[in-house]
Formats: C-alpha cells, sequence, structure tokens
C-alpha cells in the first residue's frame, strides 16, 4: 500500500470518525428527550427524529469504521499488495466508511432503518449505502488478510522485516 494511499485512509477515517463523534450529540439528546449542554445553563425539550438505537449505530459505524481506516493504513507498508489490489483495498475502505457514516446519519433522521430495498425511497438509498459498504469492507479485508500473509511467508519462519519511519529495515 503506497503512502499516498495510507494517508488518503487515514484523513478520511479521522473524517468519518469525527461525524460518529458528532453523532453522539443527537444520541444523547434522545436519551435525555432534551438538547442540554453542560456548561451552559438550561435545557430544551426536543423530539429527535428516529431512536435511541439509530442515533447509537450512528455513533458507533463513524468511531469503528473511522478506527479500521486508521488501523490498515497504519500496517499498510506490511501488506504485500499489487498496486491494483491495494487501490482496489483503499477505494473499498473508503466505501465502507463513508458508506456506514452516511447511511447511518440518514437513518434516524428519515426514521428508516435501510434493512431491505422497498422501490425508490430513503430506505432504499440507506440499504444502498449499507451494501456498497459491505461490498466494500469483504473486498478490503480479504486484500489486507492476502497481503498480510503474502508479507508473513516472504519473511520466512523467525526472520521478517520491520517498519521503521516508513522504510523497510530487515532484523
Amino acid at each position: 500500500m503506497s503512502e499516498r494511499q495510507q494517508s488518503i485512509l487515514v484523513a478520511h477515517g479521522a473524517l468519518i470518525f469525527l461525524l460518529g463523534m458528532a453523532a453522539g450529540f443527537p444520541f444523547a439528546f434522545e436519551i435525555l428527550g432534551r438538547v442540554e449542554l453542560w456548561p451552559i445553563p438550561g435545557s430544551v425539550q426536543v423530539d429527535m427524529p428516529g431512536d435511541i438505537r439509530g442515533w447509537r449505530m450512528a455513533h458507533l459505524e463513524g468511531v469503528l469504521n473511522g478506527l479500521l481506516m486508521i488501523g490498515v493504513a497504519s500496517v499498510g507498508a506490511r501488506l504485500r499488495l499489487s498496486e491494483r489490489a491495494a487501490a482496489w483495498a483503499t477505494w473499498g475502505l473508503l466505501a465502507t466508511g463513508w458508506g456506514n457514516i452516511v447511511a447511518s446519519w440518514i437513518g434516524p433522521l428519515t426514521e428508516t432503518r435501510g434493512l431491505s430495498f422497498t422501490g425508490w425511497s430513503w430506505n432504499t438509498l440507506v440499504f444502498l449505502l449499507f451494501m456498497a459498504a459491505i461490498a466494500g469492507v469483504l473486498i478490503a479485508m480479504v486484500l489486507v488478510v492476502r497481503g498480510a500473509l503474502a508479507n508473513a511467508r516472504q519473511a520466512g519462519p523467525g526472520g521478517g522485516s520491520a517498519v521503521a519511519g516508513g522504510a523497510s529495515v530487515t532484523k
């Protein structure tokens, strides 16, 4: 995986992580039934769209998908992948991260879950985004496994290389 691809995954992963953190606000407001921002005094009663489950999912999807992207980027130099395979893995993770976070925000905002194709509707958009994310993560993680195993085979038993400062160094 190239340094550029790793940087793209870290940047997008951080953005997706931040969107997941932002979803924590409507999640908390839904739990409380009001908008309350300490140390600002007072609160405002609010009936948030969606439900606790949907906002919890949006919060966790962003955090977990962002961390997945950053995690794969952090080991990207250890993956022995062709340029084409590395591109597929990168695009797969981008589709996963963005598909999941966008669908997870649209779901509670439109009070849909995206569990099936229901004709052209918000629910169908959420469904299609989740399906793209599933396809992306399956492709990416199969390639991550292949790349890691190829690197392990090349390193041989008891040997290997360590990555220091982005350069491969033999132990």
